[in-house]
């Protein structure tokens, strides 16, 4: 009766204390949805950061890209055609709709020289780093 009072159990069940670790475990095996975001990698070097994300089934046309001192933002809306009122799906992972992506970079960047190239679904930003963020040689005198 005492273990029953204290803990809240039966002192006759065993509650083997893996079984929750196997539970946490499975919840977080499964693969989160990034839904209708784009997949995006950011990196660097001296001059430039580079964004490439992965866009399959979007026009260049449908994008729109926005930067702003040290943001980058970039959205549109994918759109998947329907497959038919009486179709069932026995897995459906591709998703429609508005997406939009936002990110805040470590320096400011030259807005006027920023390029972005689309080409087999990979949009390519290329986001020069402005003349007063990049590293510069002192030389001692």
């Amino acid at each position: 009766m005492i273990t029953k009072n204290l803990f809240n159990i039966s002192p006759w069940y065993y509650r083997n204390p893996f079984d929750e670790l196997d539970r946490i475990q499975r919840l977080l095996s499964t693969k989160p949805s990034a839904g209708v975001f784009p997949l995006i990698n950011v990196t660097e070097d001296k001059s430039n950061f580079y964004v490439r994300a992965e866009l399959p089934g979007i026009k260049a046309d449908e994008l729109e890209i926005t930067v702003t001192g040290e943001s980058l933002a970039i959205s549109g809306e994918r759109e998947i055609a329907s497959e038919g009122e009486h179709v069932k799906y026995h897995r459906r992972e591709r998703e429609s709709g508005k997406f939009s992506r936002m990110f805040n970079l470590p320096t400011v960047i030259d807005s006027n020289k920023v390029d972005a190239t689309f080409a087999n679904g990979i949009l390519t930003i290329v986001l020069p780093k402005a003349e007063a963020a990049k590293p510069k040689q002192i030389t001692v005198k």
